[in-house]
């Protein structure tokens, strides 16, 4: 079968790979309807040393069944699923936290130990605790926001509920890639009165308007503080989404965050350490989050989506086939588009 393979920094490659199969008895095969490029995939491209084997690359999708190990339960073939960036059994104690991505049977998809989903087909271990079907045809028009389910939805979702978004706060989105636009949409669903995107890029300023963003901050640094203050009477919002993973990202976040406040960092962070420690400890400022169990979100989300109250699936402004995937890296990387969807 193709796949996106990545043999290194700015390298990546469609090659025949070996066939996604059952090896465990828990695990299913999945033939991918819809795929994407994630923003942390850019990390590994800016980043990643050469390697001879090379990775299969991609951790959200949509696709078909085709195969369950004698051990899957709940997923049969034929069945449409959402695929979550994390596998997860469903059972231990941390996926009864609803905590998936620390399940202890669990892990990633397109890692070097697990193939990535940007491929024809991709095989899914823990198929019965990772999988969610899906109560619609594979052609439904709504499947670009369903795809984000999978991760960039549930993730800005994450964000605003370690940042303790509620009705009547203010927020700050530090980030205006797809994640941040998300979290624009899980703030305003959380009906927060002030939503202020930090950004610069005007189509993503002006999707994140109509998601719901009430303000916009162009500056970075002390002026991006600096503007945050005045807009909030000095005091800084009650709840910060960080979506970036970068050091200035995250200080920021933090001088931004008025006192008490607290912090839902998702950004893949780049640094080991967390700037801003000694401000956030004397404002007892809140700060929390980690990757997104997506999975356990699903069943609150779902529904908005099926009925049209959110349309996370507007973050993709460009389609492309497996062939073109390395274009689409390409085109993320040098933000020419927001986020790419790969319909293999």
């Amino acid at each position: 079968m193709r796949a996106t393979v990545m043999f290194g920094a700015g390298d990546v490659r469609i090659e025949n790979v070996p066939d996604a199969r059952i090896i465990e008895p828990t695990d299913a095969v999945v033939t991918v309807t819809r795929a994407c490029i994630c923003g942390s995939d850019l990390w590994p491209y800016k980043t990643m040393e050469h390697s001879d084997t090379g990775r299969v690359m991609g951790h959200e999708a949509i696709g078909i069944v085709e195969a369950v190990g004698p051990d899957v339960c709940t997923i049969k073939p034929g069945n449409l699923v959402v695929i979550p960036f994390a596998f997860s059994d469903g059972t231990c104690v941390f996926c009864r936290e609803g905590l998936q991505t620390s399940c202890i049977h669990g892990g990633f998809f397109g890692t070097t130990e697990v193939a990535g989903a940007q491929a024809e087909a991709v095989r899914i271990p823990q198929a019965d605790g990772t999988l969610f079907v899906l109560p619609v045809e594979k052609d439904d028009a709504l499947m670009p926001s369903l795809l984000t389910l999978s991760d960039v939805m549930g993730t800005g979702h994450h964000a605003a509920v370690i940042a303790k978004v509620g009705p009547g706060k203010s927020v700050a989105v530090v980030g205006d890639g797809a994640v941040g636009l998300c979290g624009v949409i899980a703030a305003r669903r959380l009906r927060a009165e002030q939503i202020i995107i930090l950004g610069r890029h005007p189509a993503r300023i002006e999707l994140a308007k109509q998601f719901g963003a009430t303000d916009v901050v162009s500056e970075r640094g002390d002026e991006a503080i600096e503007r945050v203050r005045e807009l909030t009477d000095g005091f800084g919002v009650h709840s910060v989404l960080e979506c970036v993973g970068l050091e200035q990202a995250m200080h920021t976040a933090i001088s931004i965050a008025r006192p008490g406040g607290a912090v839902g960092r998702v950004g893949l962070p780049q640094e080991e350490v967390i700037p801003g420690s000694e401000p956030a400890f004397y404002n007892n400022v809140t700060v929390g989050g980690g990757p997104a169990p997506v999975r356990a979100y699903i069943d609150e989300l779902l529904p908005d989506v099926l009925e049209g109250r959110i349309h996370p699936g507007r973050v993709f402004d460009r389609i492309i086939e497996l062939d073109e995937v390395p274009n689409g890296y390409r085109a993320m990387n040098e933000r020419k588009a927001i986020k790419v969807m790969v319909e293999p």
